[in-house]
């Protein structure tokens, strides 16, 4: 008995159409939808407070549109967290949807997230709920089930929890379904989309993914025949390893260990997933804490020909006084200039400062006029790239952790009834897991200074102020190499901002696999927009650009 799940969205802001050809590409039992980030609850944050009934995705209400009537003729569920901040209003909205359309739908949605009254200050706080509430509204008839702030992942546990009649001391079923969750929850990322190999297929338009859930937890990755993109070990590889931390991967309703996963490619565009081991979740749960943190603005300086560095330092002198009076100010050259340039824009370096203050005045107005006042008083080829705006509100991303039982989860069923849904009786703290022995090192011989890139593959992103890159390695010599040659330190070498900052490696040999997790690198979270490349997105792909001496034998 298998249960397929796919996806149809990664993001608030993914591609629109993709409900459409998940629902007509094949077969499929549950449509998944995953629409909320921590910046996107900061952004439905800022909409309630112009619209009270606001909070929720839109865009999944004009998808429904298109879809609901397929849908049902397919006989397929709907799985969404697009409720946001408000799945009460968008169920409402649903159902009033249905009734135009002449279809009849039966519409739950799942509660007790929102724990904002208990956060002063907060513009959202919301606690990351389990499957289990969505199990109850599926197995109480739910067409559509839609929810506020649950796990990733819970957008495929609650299903398969309900489908093949699983139960909190599941645990390693429960485990194998999370690990499925977490490779379907980005969507075209697990079929080629964002891959550091991805000139090895055609992805122009990556087809949405979905999983063959089987009832002993394990799964098969694949994608409907014909879309576009590929599934290989490679690219469930990296969805696996990204934004998670360490072997243990702990969510409401169980602690997965990652240090189990086996991977084995099945046939084309098939991975199957096996061998999870589940653990009992931990006894709180995490909660996403949103403020807002004050105003920002920037301004870019381009610096064109020759004397890059003595320009820069001249901007700088020349508003030191102006951001004497502002809270915060960030200054980051970037050396895009190239000696003997054949055009002006490969011959110009930019300075950015970054500004944030309480006071939207000071990022503002005092801001913009500084600069604008150097145009005919500051370095020779004075410009700017933008004229400095007004300044633009910032959010503060904050994780808090509260006891599981405090949380009022409950799944309200289309008639109504609320279902209160119980905390797990069996509970876990994680501790740390042992470091696993290595491989033993490759024998010594030649070596050539190269891209690390050219022998492993990596993949970046945020939790937080932190940010995780997980590496790994595509042979087993390779992996022989790397698990010896990137240590901590060597990591803090070639990624320089992190020589400061806590960097912590964890060992994944089941999966040829390192992941480091950077503490602090992105300041207060991505709504505040710390630095270049505010959800470390790209710094896998700069870390595998860096040079190492690399074994010839792997070149």
């Amino acid at each position: 008995m298998t249960l397929r799940i796919g996806n149809a969205s990664g993001f608030y802001g993914d591609r629109f159409d993709a409900m459409r050809e998940m629902l007509t590409g094949g077969e499929l039992d549950v449509l998944t939808g995953d629409y909320l980030a921590e910046l996107t609850m900061l952004i439905l944050g800022r909409d309630r407070l112009k619209d009270p009934g606001a909070g929720y995705a839109r865009t999944f209400l004009g998808q429904l549109e298109e879809c609901l009537g397929l849908a049902r003729e397919r006989g397929v569920r709907i799985v969404s967290n697009a409720g946001g901040l408000n799945p009460a209003g968008l169920a409402l909205r649903v159902r009033e949807l249905a009734e135009r359309l002449g279809l009849p739908v039966r519409v739950a949605h799942v509660e007790g997230d929102d724990l904002t009254a208990a956060h002063p200050g907060s513009l959202a706080a919301h606690a990351y709920l389990g499957g289990f509430g969505i199990a109850e509204c599926l197995r109480q008839g739910a067409d559509i089930v839609v929810t506020g702030r649950v796990t990733d992942a819970a957008l495929v546990t609650g299903p398969a929890a309900a489908h093949f009649g699983w139960g909190p001391g599941d645990l390693d079923r429960l485990a194998g379904a999370v690990v499925a969750g977490h490779l379907l929850e980005c969507g075209p990322q697990v079929t080629g989309g964002n891959y550091a190999f991805f000139t090895e297929g055609d992805v122009t338009r990556p087809g949405f993914p979905l999983a063959e859930i089987h009832e002993d937890g394990s799964s098969v990755i694949t994608k409907h025949p014909g879309t576009g993109g590929f599934v290989d070990v490679g690219t469930v590889t990296a969805q696996l390893l990204y934004e998670t931390q360490g072997a243990r991967y702990a969510g409401p309703d169980v602690t997965a260990r990652l240090d189990s996963v086996r991977l084995t490619q099945e046939g084309s565009d098939r991975v199957r997933v096996e061998g999870v081991r589940g653990e009992a979740p931990p006894p709180t749960l995490k909660v996403g804490r949103n403020t807002l943190g004050g105003w920002r603005n920037e301004v870019v300086f381009v610096l064109t020909g020759l004397d890059v560095d003595a320009k820069a330092a001249l901007v700088r002198r020349q508003l030191e006084p102006a951001l004497a009076k502002i809270a915060e100010a960030r200054w980051e050259l970037a050396r895009t200039d190239h000696g003997d340039a054949a055009t002006e824009e490969t011959a110009s370096a930019l300075l950015r400062l970054v500004v944030r203050d309480p006071d939207q005045a000071a990022v503002g107005k005092a801001l913009g006029g500084a600069a604008v006042e150097l145009a005919l008083a500051s370095y020779p080829g004075f410009h700017v790239a933008d004229l400095p705006g007004k300044g633009t509100p910032y959010g503060v991303f904050e994780a808090a952790y509260v006891p599981q039982e405090t949380v009022g989860h409950v799944a309200v069923l289309d008639d109504g009834r609320r279902v209160p849904v119980p905390p797990p009786g069996l509970t876990l703290v994680p501790g740390d897991v042992p470091e696993p022995a290595l491989p033993v090192p490759l024998p010594a011989g030649p070596v050539r200074r190269a891209p690390l890139g050219l022998v492993a593959g990596a993949r970046s992103g945020d939790k937080g102020g932190d940010a995780n890159v997980g590496v790994w390695a595509r042979t087993d010599d390779a992996w022989r190499w790397l698990a010896h040659e990137l240590t901590a330190g060597r990591f803090r070498e070639l990624i320089p901002e992190s020589r400061d900052l806590t960097v912590t490696r964890h060992v994944l040999p089941n999966l040829r696999a390192l992941n480091f997790v950077v503490e602090g690198v992105l300041g207060q979270g991505v709504a505040a927009r710390h630095r270049f490349d505010p959800q470390a997105k790209a710094l896998g792909e700069w870390l595998r650009s860096r040079h190492l001496d690399i074994p010839e034998v792997l070149l």
